[in-house]
């Protein structure tokens, strides 16, 4: 029984994080309550299934480690701007793809990982953060083009729900502190009944129980576009699970070696290989969890196992999903300000440990940005170029993260001629050092 209500805490810990992301793209891709209402139970199956193949281990995949998945939120930028440039089919078909290049070069990663310093993946995770919040402050507002945007009541239901978050996190801690987004939710959907805007329809309506069908949103399309920008954001994904990866050997006492890290990026590619043919998503890795672990002090894989039955058995539930798809939009907008706003952080954490280091990094970082940003406010700046060159400008966060790989090799991997002369003065005063020495005697 102890195990069960910690696997709950589990779920209750990522719960959030998982809805969002299906609600935040389906809404802005335009589906309808009955495809958001599969996107969302979909989601959370795959979660458990990607979780699944994470923890346990074999020759081929799975890390071993109590580790819990879902989808990165550094994907819900890029796969909005391919749904609305490609359509939905274009989505999928990137993340297959994605997912089957993940599987190839995760033998090869752990050398590829020198090109993804702290410099780089903090860029590409702040590019993406900034980029998400003109999204958020749409749908506090209450959705794009909605007859009602800007509205007294979606005004102060958004704010309501983000006050409402602020205020838990500044008064509680521990898991209260770390299911915040979820209670700011919650209040701000029960404010909202009391406003008479929450439309119980879709759940009315969901069946009790459903089977998963594989491309339920249509046969995958591929183009290189989408496939690049997705495997771009694939590669960031694992980047940051090898953090996560060595956090939980260290809080585990095991140490992880090269096979132990192709294994687990095997499990994240295959898992967005299943993801994009269920219609789900990429998966990565969900650091809340591990601080949870941490608090807790339980390490045992046998209640992630527990927590990942009980997302599948979730996700075969379509009128718990739909319970999700109630929660308006004004709400929702509220949470992804918190949310993407702690994207936006977490990349600024990740650059504040290396941009003081020299001045490269700090141009690194103001180019990188400045283009990422700059692109996805003026999307047509680059729309006199060739063809096959706008598939790596047209998108800030594939703009501004080729930026930050290119700059990164230019400073910091190719020796410049001061960088030698620095290490050669020392040498040549050490060796006129020893020469007036021997003089001298």
């Amino acid at each position: 029984m102890k195990s069960v209500v910690l696997g709950f805490q589990h779920l209750l810990a990522m719960y959030a994080g998982a809805i969002l992301v299906p609600l935040i793209v389906g809404e802005a891709i335009g589906l309808n309550s009955t495809q958001l209402t599969y996107l969302v139970s979909i989601d959370i199956l795959m979660c458990g299934i990607a979780t699944i193949l994470q923890i346990m281990t074999n020759r081929f995949f799975g890390i071993g480690l109590p580790v819990v998945l879902g989808c990165t939120f550094t994907a819900v930028g890029p796969m909005i701007a391919i749904g609305g440039n490609y359509g939905i089919s274009a989505i999928y078909g990137a993340v297959i793809a994605s997912g089957i290049i993940i599987v190839m070069i995760s033998k090869f990663f752990g050398k590829l990982i020198k090109f993804f310093p702290p410099i780089v993946t903090g860029s590409v995770v702040t590019i993406i953060g900034i980029t998400l919040i003109p999204v958020a402050l749409n749908n506090m507002g209450g959705g794009q083009g909605a007859p009602d945007f800007g509205s007294v009541t979606n005004v102060l239901l958004s704010f309501g729900t983000l006050l409402f978050i602020i205020l838990v996190y500044r008064f509680s801690n521990g898991f209260l502190r770390s299911i915040s987004i979820l209670l700011g939710l919650i209040a701000g959907t029960v404010a909202a009944m009391l406003f008479g805007v929450v439309d119980f329809g879709a759940v009315k309506e969901a069946s009790m129980f459903h089977m998963v069908v594989p491309f339920y949103f249509g046969t995958p399309t591929f183009h290189l576009f989408p496939i690049v920008t997705m495997t771009l954001v694939a590669m960031v994904s694992l980047v940051e699970s090898s953090g996560v990866y060595f956090a939980l050997g260290d809080i585990c006492e095991k140490e992880i070696g090269k096979k132990d890290l192709e294994k687990g990026y095997r499990a994240e590619g295959l898992a967005s290989v299943i993801g994009g043919i269920f219609n789900a998503f990429p998966y990565t890795t969900f650091s809340q969890n591990v601080g949870l672990m941490q608090m807790s002090g339980v390490k045992s894989r046998k209640v992630i196992a527990i927590t990942a039955i009980m997302l599948i058995s979730l996700g075969l539930m379509p009128k718990i999903a739909a319970l999700a798809t109630v929660i308006p939009t004004s709400v929702l907008g509220g949470a992804m300000v918190a949310m993407f706003g702690m994207v936006v952080s977490q990349g600024i954490k990740m650059l504040s440990k290396v941009i003081g280091q020299s001045q490269e990094n700090a141009m690194i970082v103001a180019c990188s940005i400045g283009l990422g940003l700059g692109v996805s406010v003026v999307p047509d700046i680059f729309s006199h170029l060739p063809e096959g060159i706008q598939i790596l400008t047209s998108n800030g966060i594939v703009a501004g993260s080729l930026t930050a790989i290119f700059l990164n090799i230019m400073f910091n991997m190719i020796p410049s001629r001061k960088r030698k002369a620095s290490v050669q003065a020392p040498e040549q005063e050490t060796k006129q050092t020893i020469a007036l020495t021997e003089q001298e005697a």
